[in-house]
């Protein structure tokens, strides 16, 4: 496997390595001496969070390494070579929470009718399949834990934002968490989450300004697995160039996670300008091996901001699903917002996997991305927009 390779800036910077997943301890003792830094194990020490210079996820076999521009090419060096444990290295990205654009209230027109619009388009509110025993993870901002539409929920929480807890301070987090598995009676507004009975799982990688680092996305993703989760869906991401290409470390995990039984859902990007721009689809969805989100609109058109599958090899959006006017849970005292994104999107899929997934206990990790796609609603955008169609939930024959 190449290593993905970048002319390292002055000074310290962080960068995810890429590891053999068949010894993580040997790994881990070949990144120390080629850093020549200390290195943690995230399983060995749960209570470590942005203090070594190297922390290794051992579930999905990567690591992040915050270190020189010497050490960045000797880690190079040793995964250009293709022979030991350093598989690939690349810089870390920024990454951010992907939302549209807000609006104060929720469009009244389309939510009056005992569930959102979007929950009626994707099927949820017809469905029997409540997503019970089954585990989502969202990873973005965190939860409002005091939010009332989440009261008496056994949800599990981590932060992995440095000097932040889980509570979300943005907004973003609690608002695709709602989506994802929002309860379907909520005490005020109409029904706007998809799997209200499963369980639920949030992971802080986001701060409270929107934004954070890969090295936090890859925790959070080892993190899930390690908590037995079957669908990761995580809202957020970066806008990539034309031709860029995928993450080779991002891919790697996905594949990763898949043989696990796990499947990870992303949104598509929020970058284009329709009709005058269109904008690929971001990273990490952009991995072959992550299943990529786009966002339509309640006439079930694809939104104007929604990226495209403009690139192969793993480019593609492969399924849509409602990201406009979209209502959800909010952090107090607000309580309820609308707002548009392919991470509102993102969600949808989460929730409608893990009906799928309680309805067939066989539907895990790419067979349950088949079975998504295999069901969706045929849409009159191309594929490249809106891929296989509008997710749907599992029918009652």
């Amino acid at each position: 496997m190449p290593s993905t390779q970048s002319t390292p800036q002055a000074g310290m910077q962080r960068y995810l390595v890429l590891l053999r997943p068949d010894d993580p301890a040997g790994g881990a003792r070949a990144l120390a001496e080629l850093a020549r830094v200390a290195v943690v194990s995230r399983s060995d020490d749960t209570s470590v969070q942005r203090a070594p210079c190297a922390l290794v996820f051992d579930r999905i076999g990567a690591a992040r390494v915050h270190c020189a521009a010497q050490t960045w090419q000797r880690l190079a060096d040793a995964a250009a070579a293709g022979d030991g444990a350093i598989l690939a290295i690349e810089p870390e990205r920024t990454v951010y929470a992907l939302s549209a654009a807000r609006t104060a209230a929720s469009t009244r027109e389309q939510d009056d009718a005992g569930a959102t619009w979007g929950v009626r388009a994707v099927g949820a509110g017809a469905s029997s399949q409540t997503g019970k025993g089954i585990r989502i993870a969202v990873l973005d901002t965190g939860l409002d834990l005091a939010h009332p539409d989440f009261a008496g929920r056994d949800i599990v929480s981590r932060s992995f934002v440095e000097g932040q807890p889980v509570q979300d301070g943005h907004g973003h987090g609690t608002h695709c968490a709602g989506i994802a598995a929002g309860p379907a009676m909520p005490g005020s507004q109409p029904r706007y989450g998809v799997a209200g009975e499963a369980g639920l799982y949030v992971g802080k990688v986001l701060g409270d300004e929107g934004s954070g680092g890969d090295g936090g996305i890859l925790e959070g993703i080892d993190w899930a697995i390690g908590q037995g989760c079957h669908i990761i869906s995580m809202s957020l991401g970066s806008p990539v160039e034309p031709g860029q290409g995928h993450s080779v470390v991002f891919e790697t995990v996905a594949r990763r996670a898949l043989a696990a039984g796990v499947l990870i859902v992303a949104a598509a990007g929020n970058e284009s300008r329709r009709p005058e721009v269109i904008a690929p689809v971001g990273h990490p969805a952009n991995c072959p091996s992550i299943l990529a989100v786009a966002a339509v609109d309640a006439e079930l058109r694809v939104a104007a901001f929604s990226c495209a599958g403009l690139e192969g090899d793993g480019g593609e959006v492969n399924i849509a699903a409602p990201g406009v006017d979209i209502l959800s849970a909010w952090p107090g005292p607000t309580g309820h917002r609308s707002i548009s994104g392919t991470s509102m999107a993102a969600p949808f899929v989460a929730g409608v996997a893990a009906l799928h997934a309680q309805a067939d206990p066989a539907a895990r990790g790419a067979r349950l991305g088949e079975r998504l796609a295999q069901s969706a609603r045929a849409l009159s955008d191309p594929v490249r927009d809106v891929g296989a169609g509008l997710v749907q939930a599992p029918s009652e024959t």
